[in-house]
């Protein structure tokens, strides 16, 4: 290591590499430039011991962390968006958001991954309902409603970075095509019981179950006086007439018969 190299003494082991000595004219003060905490000499990079914490104690920091990320992509668009303005935000260290997450990039699929793992939670419980449409209506409302609305923002703004950034566009794809899919097999195992009765087969369904609520997510993030409570009713009436779910006591094949006997 440079004899020049020197290390952040604020215990979030920032390391500052330096070609040169210090300009006085530059920094007055002999600090970190990442994080403006006094610097020392640094000893060599695999001595540094990192701070061993519990499983649950790391999940609970790399949640923390991925919600102020939210915050800021939100706030500010993924390129205003620094990793020094999440530091602050998550009020961490650049060390320890470093631990967990090297890039904006790596953030992205961070949050994606979260988001993915809770909706496949809610199709979990959606294919076990008895009342298809019902569950449904709670999945939307728990998205259009309840969810705050800078994480419809948060959606709008991954989605515009994923046509310019190919790392951002692999991540929003994988997401995109898992929640399709996810649709997809459910209406079927649904259609294949006789739960319900479709008038497209469920990949196509699915995509426009998808599609609706990709207008969903948009005009709530668009537009502050959008009444999503209001409209949702609506979406859920249009809804139910695509997927025709077949009330119980009629038979698969009195439905498949007569599709108006499940109307």
């Amino acid at each position: 290591m440079s004899p020049t190299a020197r290390k952040c003494v604020c215990r979030n082991f920032c390391l500052e590499i330096a070609a040169s000595p210090i300009n006085k004219e530059q920094r007055t003060q002999n600090e970190c430039s990442f994080c403006l905490s006094p610097l020392s000499e640094a000893p060599a990079v695999g001595s540094i011991e990192m701070p061993k914490l519990k499983p649950s104690t790391q999940a609970a920091r790399r949640e923390h962390i991925l919600d102020a990320a939210e915050r800021c992509f939100a706030r500010s668009g993924f390129h205003r968006t620094t990793m020094q303005d999440i530091c602050r935000e998550a009020k961490v260290s650049p060390g320890a958001l470093y631990l967990y997450f090297s890039s904006k990039e790596e953030l992205i699929a961070g949050i994606s991954e979260r988001d993915r793992s809770q909706l496949a939670q809610q199709l979990a419980e959606l294919g076990k309902s008895g009342d298809l449409i019902a569950a449904l209506r709670r999945i939307a409302e728990h998205y259009s409603i309840e969810e705050p609305r800078y994480k419809r923002v948060l959606c709008m703004e991954i989605a515009a970075e994923s046509t310019r950034n190919p790392v951002v566009g692999e991540i929003f794809r994988s997401v995109d095509r898992y929640v399709i899919e996810s649709f997809a097999q459910l209406f079927a195992e649904a259609q294949k019981a006789g739960r319900i009765d479709p008038a497209f087969d469920p990949q196509l369904l699915a995509q426009i179950i998808v599609l609706i609520g990709d207008g969903l997510f948009w005009r709530r993030a668009v537009d502050p006086d959008y009444d999503a409570e209001a409209m949702l009713p609506a979406l859920i009436q249009l809804v139910s007439t695509l997927i025709n779910p077949v009330p119980e006591g009629i038979s698969k094949v009195q439905a498949a018969n007569d599709p108006g006997a499940s109307r």
